[in-house]
């Protein structure tokens, strides 16, 4: 098979990280076109290449006779993973491990991020003494312990293997606290998950591809990195 032709577009400071960080560990070549926010969002340049303005975007090149352009980083993820890794970084119904393989894959956006975006409103609609926020900050607490749990008695997300399922969390506990602030200390699982995330290099090539201005030891420490401005008063909304 020929090497593919993969286009890479990256909304900085945002979970499209996970795709080339993915590429970075499959050692698959790829093409990265880097957009700004404008100013929280995604710019025209984004919306151009796909109008929901939705980030990451990758776009398939290889056989030119039926070009693929999608969104969606799980989606993403498992494209790549299928398509031209040979099944590498996922767990295959065989495995032991397939149902936390699964499981954990979908975590991140099915329920930690999701949760993290509505606290986040919920803070800028009601305040944090009013019980709405008090009930979504209550259901992250649990989200958060329920992986620190695993973390603490399994080296990997799906066990002793490095999958996609790390990649697709691992954004949740680095970048995505610019958004909203999340201070890991007591969690000791999820913190020496995140130093055993340090060491790969794949990671931190991404990273210096996709965001070289992102500080990637603020990101992985248990206090998190500064808050991005725009977001904070986009979401300071209550009178």
């Amino acid at each position: 098979m020929s090497s593919p032709k993969l286009i890479v577009h990256h909304l900085q400071v945002g979970q499209g990280e996970r795709i080339p960080w993915l590429l970075e560990e499959l050692n698959i070549p790829y093409e990265l076109k880097l957009y700004k926010r404008s100013p929280l969002l995604s710019p025209p340049e984004l919306k151009a290449v796909y109008p929901l303005g939705a980030a990451p975007v990758l776009e398939d090149v290889t056989d030119t006779s039926n070009p693929v352009k999608m969104a969606e980083s799980g989606a993403i993820c498992e494209y790549i993973i299928h398509k031209y890794a040979s099944g590498q970084l996922a767990l295959g119904p065989e495995h032991k491990n397939f149902s936390d393989y699964l499981y954990w894959f979908h975590y991140a956006n099915g329920t930690l991020q999701p949760g993290l975006f509505r606290r986040a409103m919920a803070r800028g609609m009601v305040g944090e003494q009013d019980p709405r926020y008090q009930g979504n900050d209550a259901r992250v607490g649990v989200a958060l312990k329920h992986i620190n749990n695993r973390l603490q008695n399994n080296k990997w997300l799906a066990g002793e293997e490095f999958t996609a399922a790390d990649v697709m969390t691992g954004w949740c506990f680095t970048t995505m606290r610019k958004f909203e602030a999340m201070d890991l200390s007591g969690y000791e699982g999820i913190m020496a998950w995140l130093g055993r995330i340090s060491e790969r290099e794949a990671y931190r090539r991404a990273i210096g591809k996709a965001d070289p201005e992102l500080k990637i030891e603020e990101g992985l420490s248990a206090k998190g990195p500064p808050l991005v401005e725009a977001f904070v008063k986009a979401m300071a909304m209550k009178p």
